[in-house]
Formats: C-alpha cells, structure tokens, sequence
C-alpha cells in the first residue's frame, strides 16, 4: 500500500517559515529538525503533515502545486494571515465570483483559503 505521507514546501527560511506555519494552522514540529528541514504536524491529533525544506530554487508565479486551506470565515482568515506574515497576491487566474482568495506564506510559497461557508 502506498500512501502521501507530507506536503513539502521549499523553504528559505526554516525558523521564520515554522513560525508562520505554526501560527497559521497550530501545527508543530513532529521531532526536532534543523536549518534545513522540519515536519510539521497537528498540535491536536492526526491530520495531514506539511514538511519545510530549505530550498534556493525560486518560487513559481503560477505553481502547479499548492495548499488549500478551507475557511469558515474565509475574510476573517485571510485577514488574520496576512497579519502574521502572509501575502495578497495578484493572482490574473481569477474566475468570475472565485470561492478562493490566493496568497503568498513569508518565502513566495502560493496557497489558496477556500470559503468553506455555504454560498
């Protein structure tokens, strides 16, 4: 059987990512990691990992890979993001009345917060 064990972000920044990670979704780090690398986990119970590596190669504008992360309160999260660090980007791949906004985590790194609420 074979299974996704983390999402890995490339990183260049390991101390200020996990922060930010850490802040934004609670998640920390499975075991001790270093400057080049960490597992974040769910601070309460299973959930999926996300692993940061350090990483010099440059962000991709339009990733072909990317986080969603699901919101109840999608404008209350993306405010609370952008407080701790992340970033609006212009994003020219809107769709008409889009459910998503997309930002940017402290490194470049895309990521998307979904409107969870019903529409």
């Amino acid at each position: 059987m074979l299974t996704i064990g983390s999402t890995v972000l490339g990183i260049n920044d390991i101390t200020r990512a996990t922060a930010f990670w850490h802040a934004a979704l609670g998640y920390v780090p499975r075991e001790p990691g270093d400057d080049t690398w960490v597992i974040l986990v769910p601070s309460a119970g299973p959930g999926p990992q996300l692993a940061l590596m350090l990483s010099e190669t440059p962000v991709q504008e339009h990733p072909r890979t990317h986080l969603d992360l699901y919101a109840d309160d999608q404008a209350a999260e993306v405010e609370r993001l952008i407080s701790l660090g992340a970033q609006r980007v212009d994003w020219d791949s809107y769709p008409e009345n889009p459910d998503f906004v997309v930002l940017a985590d402290p490194d470049g790194n895309r990521f998307c917060v979904i409107d969870k609420s019903p529409r």
